[in-house]
């Protein structure tokens, strides 16, 4: 039986011609990635392990972007931890205030991350890689200290779930929308310790930015890592970013998948996830009477520049309703220029927004806009369980950025067309 395309570099770095699902390997690791929240637990784990050498300094990669600027001294004392650990072992891809962005919205835009590479971190949205073709999926943070110490990590070989994609999404609609989509269709244990695999003619349709939302999501539908196609947007978008060479692999025409679902992406309306989980999804004419508190446009998952521009394009001319707070924050330096530079925060201003530093702040319930009891909250993150982004009796309804905006406009979730 042939490889899916996870297996395929799986195999390749575990230097074996073929692989089965459920088979445990050791493979080696092109990068490993942490946080200001779970290095710290590494460093000391490596350190307890008797290492005082990472095994290359040029495949670490510590992004401070949790709790960065620092919110208290507890946040301030980890990241100097990270800083100091940086210093000492020389890590090339160190980002801190000034140069950080929210990490994996950094290290796709920097080139850190490639096709056909493998890619672990401690954070479970890791799996944002598998945009770009490459392996990538979260671990803890033992297992990261053990991969900057031997630059090597053990892998169960998942199984996978084909998404067979044809047609092009409508106005307003986005990959946040299909993500939402498919976990709701298939639930938040529905692809669990799989390979969450797209494909089909679809696929040509998605914008980087739209692949890099699904496959950030994976997680929430459970899944070991979700992967895309290397094709020509692929291509075009690590053109000027990766500056070695990489090598793309294929699923094997008779690779073996557990399920195989066909989607339409021409039929996918705008989607909200309503609490407490991803899967308890509505489409935005299913949604009803909602009044909210607050509104976050950002993320990992949605605080790219094309996110930004969707919600500057609804806000364009409007206010925020009155008793809301509107937070926009852009997921790297870079972004935050360009935005500033197209005129992008002149609009969330003059709307009656914010725009914050790069950030992951409200999304874990960080700092940044955490949310009071009874308040709700429409956020185009990634999670939305009990607690998520403050206290336990608060609300976060899951949605794009132009749903987000709408929603922050009208008081209440809103569709677009409701507000423009």
């Amino acid at each position: 039986m042939g490889m899916t395309m996870s297996q395929k570099i799986l195999a390749a770095h575990a230097g074996l011609d073929h692989v089965e699902a459920g088979q445990l390997i050791k493979a080696k690791l092109d990068m490993v990635l942490g946080n200001d929240v779970t290095t710290p637990v590494a460093v000391n784990e490596f350190r307890k392990a008797g290492f005082d050498k990472v095994f290359d300094k040029e495949k670490i990669s510590l992004v401070m972007d949790h709790f960065t600027p620092n919110k208290d001294i507890k946040a301030a004392g980890q990241c100097k931890l990270c800083r100091e650990f940086a210093g000492e072992q020389d890590i090339l891809h160190y980002y801190d205030v000034g140069q950080m962005g929210i990490e994996h919205a950094l290290l796709p835009e920097k080139g850190i991350i490639a096709a056909g590479e493998l890619c672990i971190g401690a954070d479970s949205h890791t799996c944002t890689y598998g945009a770009l073709g490459a392996f990538s999926t979260g671990v803890g943070s033992t297992d990261m200290a053990a991969g900057m110490a031997t630059g090597e990590a053990w892998f169960k070989v998942p199984s996978a779930i084909q998404f067979r994609l044809t047609g092009k999404l409508s106005p307003w609609v986005s990959g946040k929308d299909v993500i939402l989509h498919i976990i709701g269709m298939i639930g938040v244990d529905g692809a669990l310790y799989k390979s969450m695999e797209f494909t089909g003619p679809g696929v040509k349709n998605l914008t980087m930015d739209d692949r890099l939302c699904i496959a950030n999501m994976a997680i929430e539908a459970g899944g070991k890592n979700g992967i895309f196609p290397v094709d020509e947007v692929t291509v075009e978008y690590m053109k000027d970013r990766v500056n070695r060479e990489y090598k793309v692999y294929e699923a094997d025409p008779d690779a073996e998948y557990d399920e195989v679902y066909d989607i339409d992406l021409s039929t996918i309306k705008s989607t909200v996830a309503f609490p407490h989980l991803p899967e308890n999804t509505r489409t935005i004419d299913e949604v009803g009477d909602v009044p909210i508190d607050q509104v976050v446009i950002g993320s990992c998952t949605n605080g790219r520049l094309s996110d930004l521009e969707a919600a500057a394009a609804v806000f364009q001319g409007k206010k925020v309703a009155k008793g809301v707070r509107a937070i926009v924050i852009p997921a790297t330096q870079d972004i935050y220029m360009k935005a500033m530079e197209m005129g992008l925060l002149r609009t969330f201003i003059e709307a009656g927004c914010i725009v914050s530093t790069p950030t992951c702040g409200p999304c874990l319930g960080g700092h940044m806009g955490i949310l009071a009891e009874g308040e709700r909250a429409v956020a185009t993150t990634n999670r939305n369980f009990v607690g998520r982004m403050g206290h336990p009796n608060s609300e976060v309804y899951l949605a794009s950025p132009a749903i987000a905006a709408a929603s922050a406009i009208a008081g209440k979730i809103s569709d677009v067309k409701d507000v423009l």
